[in-house]
């Protein structure tokens, strides 16, 4: 299924003092709260792993293909450019895809798309150290310090823990912002500026160590540094390239024939191009999808497609990749933001791997990911038996109003529906376009979506 017309926004620029004036708005409240799912339905007290596990035990049905085709052409019908999706059910699959991959010549996209996944490249990268965990070379509450003491010294060193690491609650700051100088003022210039550039590991944690934290240690917060850092870890205690030591141990393990780190600016697959919009301070939205992605390493340069996804999260859920007590420790959560008076946190962040409450009430996991002009979002049931994954092809799509607040946005509210009925196998209840259930951290610019 594809819709192969669309037309080539045709915005007029604005001013770049209100485009400064805009970004700063956004990103200014942004940085204010990394509160994830914030908009999502309060409900009375979080679950326990064990009631959230019986929550998606349960059997789904069996694969709706019509309606998961129609709801895939709402997401593209709502504004999206292209999309393409893999949804499993038991041995049951279905593919599909909606919109086009190029917005000037119309080509459409496919279902077996390659696609930048990024920050879901922290799960691969979190079960190659759990890996080294089960081996005995890495323990997950050893200070990091005893590992790589020169490249995270003093108190730092001593305090923060692998586990801390890999849950974001390390207290250390994103390298993103400072990575791309002039990001905040000018972004489509700071983009096309560092397109080729390469950069070391070791200075993305320079970078990252010496910027302001978003949270104290010991709070989860988000940041790329961590599993830049957990990327030199596993060079350390194995002698190799982390991303050779993940590919052959991880990716090749799992089976996965149409993933792995790029090693070029191209994908080497067929793809589509992938347009950053940058909350519409770049209008029309850019192609980035030629990007050197040295800046994202461990913490998110991988390419796959949705099907290898489904495969990989089906296999780490039933045991394929990890023994049962690494499993249970990456399943071990702490709260993604703090909620509201009277609400519940529905994100809760493990190592590498979250747990989501979706709108229409189920437990899933998963992780998302998305890096300039790509976006992807994988979900499965805990027991392994549904997967759903999708990839889609402008980011940064959302709109907000000059106090910072996001506005109705039926993109993020048609992705939601989406995702919500593709892993739930049901038709999730009607929602207003005024409070988006797409979690807030899918969104948040100041960390740029990896």
């Amino acid at each position: 299924m594809r819709t192969t017309t669309t037309t080539h926004p045709d915005r007029p620029r604005p001013h770049p003092a209100v485009r400064r004036a805009r970004l700063a708005t956004v990103t200014s409240a942004a940085l204010l709260s990394l509160a994830a799912a914030a908009t999502l339905p309060a409900q009375a007290a979080a679950p326990t792993p064990a009631a959230a596990a019986a929550a998606t035990a349960t059997t789904a049905p069996h694969l709706d293909r019509k309606a998961l085709r129609a709801s895939l052409e709402a997401f593209h019908e709502a504004g999206m450019y292209g999309a393409y999706s893999s949804v499993r059910e038991g041995s049951q699959q279905w593919r599909g895809a909606a919109g086009v991959a190029d917005i000037d010549t119309g080509r459409p996209v496919g279902p077996d798309f390659e696609h930048r996944i990024g920050s879901i490249t922290k799960t691969f990268t979190s079960v190659a150290v759990l890996q080294q965990v089960a081996r005995g070379r890495i323990d997950l509450d050893a200070p990091i310090g005893e590992y790589l003491p020169e490249l995270v010294p003093g108190e730092r060193g001593r305090k923060v823990t692998v586990r801390m690491l890999l849950n974001h609650t390390s207290g250390i700051a994103d390298y993103i912002v400072p990575a791309f100088p002039g990001i905040l003022t000018d972004p489509q210039k700071a983009l096309d500026d560092n397109r080729f550039r390469k950069t070391a590991p070791e200075e993305l944690v320079r970078l990252g160590l010496a910027a302001e934290p978003a949270a104290p240690r010991g709070t989860h917060a988000y940041a790329n540094t961590n599993y830049i850092i957990a990327g030199l870890l596993l060079k350390k205690v194995t002698g190799q390239d982390p991303e050779a030591y993940i590919t052959k141990n991880v990716i090749r393990r799992a089976g996965l024939r149409h993933t792995y780190f790029p090693r070029s600016a191209r994908i080497s697959g067929p793809h589509a191009k992938m347009y950053e919009s940058f909350y519409g301070t770049i209008e029309p939205a850019r192609d980035y999808s030629v990007y050197d992605m040295s800046w994202a390493g461990t913490a998110g340069a991988m390419v796959s497609t949705t099907t290898d996804l489904n495969d990989f999260y089906r296999r780490l859920l039933t045991g394929k990749l990890l023994g049962a007590a690494e499993l249970r420790e990456m399943k071990t959560t702490v709260p993604a933001y703090e909620p509201e008076p009277g609400q519940e946190v529905a994100l809760r962040y493990g190592l590498g791997l979250y747990t989501l409450k979706m709108p229409s009430g189920g437990w899933y996991w998963g992780h998302d990911g998305g890096v300039f002009g790509a976006g992807t979002w994988a979900l499965s049931t805990e027991d392994g038996h549904r997967q759903a994954a999708i990839g889609y092809n402008l980011m940064k799509y959302e709109r907000f109003d000059d106090t910072g607040k996001p506005l109705p946005n039926p993109i993020g509210q048609a992705l939601s529906t989406y995702m919500d009925e593709a892993v739930s196998g049901g038709t999730p209840p009607k929602r207003s376009l005024g409070a988006s259930p797409v979690p807030d951290r899918l969104l948040a610019p100041e960390r740029l979506r990896r």
